[in-house]
């Protein structure tokens, strides 16, 4: 039971984190692997992700059932983080979120890669997955199906993200904390690269990260020590010491 309240806290805090630094705002959510039973997971019924707590926190089969919802509204894009978790049996935290700035780059050819030291963990290459590209153009763009969530997860493969054309992004941690680290720096790396594109009049103008360095940056973002000192960072800023 102590594992599952830890759980709970932390994704009450990661909710609070994402929308205090913007990654989050009335929309978007984050979820979390259940520490009792990895084929369930643990996510906030229906709310603005900055006003989650912990009696929000609903469990779900890795089908996106609900254990016991009393009742209450749902998120309807949950397929995106059951589906993603059926395939990843490493991964035990998910972010979806609609930064505006990773959005843009869901739109376009020029391809979302580290530029910056801290933006490393998000990897060698973000894939952008299109859902008209296997369900057509009469979508709203919104993954409600575990079809469509599964071909979303078909899209991330091993990747550590996925932006979704004109919509946002899929974000797969290995814990909370992790996964709150690379959305943060996901959407930062986008940010300066748009500025960096317009400073250097395109893409051949930019140095990026080079395999190497983002090799290193993975490694160190698989150190716990490495994630709590953002985290703690984090928390103080969100007012979440108390929680």
């Amino acid at each position: 039971m102590t594992a599952l309240i830890d759980a709970m806290r932390e994704l009450v805090i990661a909710n609070r984190i994402l929308a205090h630094e913007g990654v989050l705002d009335a929309y978007g959510h984050v979820t979390v692997r259940h520490p009792d039973d990895p084929k369930k997971f643990l996510m906030s019924r229906s709310r603005s992700p900055e006003l989650v707590t912990l009696g929000d926190i609903v469990a779900f089969t890795l089908d996106c059932k609900p254990i016991d919802d009393l009742g209450r509204p749902l998120y309807s894009e949950r397929p995106i983080h059951g589906a993603i978790y059926q395939a990843r049996p490493e991964v035990n935290a998910v972010v979806h979120n609609h930064a505006y700035d990773v959005v843009t780059f869901s739109t376009t050819k020029v391809p979302l890669r580290p530029i910056a030291h801290g933006a490393g963990g998000i990897g060698h290459e973000v894939p952008v997955w299109d859902i008209a590209d296997t369900f057509g153009d009469k979508t709203n763009l919104l993954v409600v199906t575990m079809e469509q969530g599964r071909d979303l997860a078909k899209k991330l493969g091993n990747h550590e993200a996925v932006l979704m054309r004109g919509h946002g992004c899929a974000v797969a941690g290995l814990n909370i904390k992790h996964a709150v680290i690379l959305s943060y720096y996901l959407q930062l790396n986008a940010r300066l690269l748009m500025n960096a594109l317009m400073l250097a009049g395109g893409q051949q103008g930019i140095t990026y990260l080079a395999p190497n360095e983002i090799e290193t940056r993975l490694y160190d973002e698989r150190n716990p020590k490495f994630r709590d000192r953002a985290w703690e960072y984090w928390v103080r800023r969100a007012g979440c010491d108390g929680l």
